[in-house]
């Protein structure tokens, strides 16, 4: 199903709002957009709805499953504002969001759905999940001339470290909630503005009235935030993300100064699941 624009999906298609889970791939533009749907689509998702400027040919037998809405990101609302909106047509659905050339993986994602994973966590009361915005790179980008490839996909197997999230108003840490870094936002930080130096993303959450995401992934309601409950560990998920070596790739700064996106501690993505609970990455608390 096409929409011309997002007013004309707001107006005409809150039907694909109703059943969840609901994958939103926002698109800034065609890099691995298609290997981003069809990643997706085979985790599970009732609906993938995807916001873009164009679209990519996808296979017949997953069209059914597929949303369009034609946007220019670049010049339409700010992605957190769709997303609240959409929130706020969708009540107690469950709601993931992420961007073109990005991969979600939860634990056993390769046996499992998504729904499985959700229902689980909503039996343990949890009504949003912390995922880590994992980058992944290639090695020798600028020689190869090949900046993001899936083939040669490598990621960090260390340097990832959190610190204790203050409040604002009282400056005292917060229950339950961390900063993460790591990857190539902390290794190339000169390059990267400050905000938009974290890699955690409240990107799995369950919609209800009044609830908002900010530009910063968090939520106004402090227990969406959380990365566990008070009694245990719980689900975590990545999100394995060509976003920022594009981006770095893409900017005449760092594209003129960096020669080669890894080092020692780069290993080669393996594109499983395994692979990210072995480094601690994601974190399937009591599922088994």
């Amino acid at each position: 199903m096409d929409y011309a624009n997002l007013d004309h999906f707001f107006k005409s298609g809150k039907h694909h709002l109703k059943k969840g889970p609901i994958a939103l791939i926002f698109a800034e533009d065609e890099v691995e957009l298609a290997s981003t749907i069809l990643h997706h689509t085979k985790l599970g998702f009732m609906k993938t709805i995807i916001f873009s400027k164009s679209m990519p040919a996808l296979p017949t037998e997953v069209q059914d499953r597929i949303v369009s809405v034609y946007v220019d990101l670049f010049n339409a609302p700010d992605v957190s504002t769709i997303i609240n909106k959409i929130s706020t047509l969708t009540s107690n659905q469950w709601i993931y969001f992420c961007y073109n050339a990005e991969y979600l993986f939860f634990p056993f994602c390769e046996t499992r759905s998504v729904a499985e994973l959700l229902n689980f966590h909503s039996e343990e009361r949890r009504e949003a999940m912390l995922t880590y915005v994992v980058d992944i790179y290639s090695k020798d980008p600028l020689t190869s001339g090949e900046v993001i490839s899936r083939n040669k996909a490598q990621l960090d197997k260390a340097g990832y470290f959190a610190t204790a999230r203050v409040d604002p108003k009282t400056h005292q840490p917060m229950d339950r909630q961390l900063d993460f870094f790591g990857g190539l936002r902390w290794r190339f930080e000169e390059y990267v503005p400050y905000s938009q130096r974290k890699i955690d993303r409240i990107s799995i959450f369950k919609a209800s009235k009044g609830l908002n995401i900010s530009k910063n992934y968090t939520f106004n309601n402090q227990e969406y935030n959380t990365y566990a409950c008070r009694w245990h560990n719980n689900l975590t998920a990545a999100i394995i993300s060509f976003r920022a070596a594009k981006a770095l790739m893409n900017n005449p700064d760092p594209k003129s100064e960096i020669k080669d996106l890894s080092w020692e501690h780069s290993t080669p993505f393996k594109w499983q699941s395994s692979q990210l609970l072995d480094l601690g990455l994601i974190e399937p608390g009591q599922w088994f």
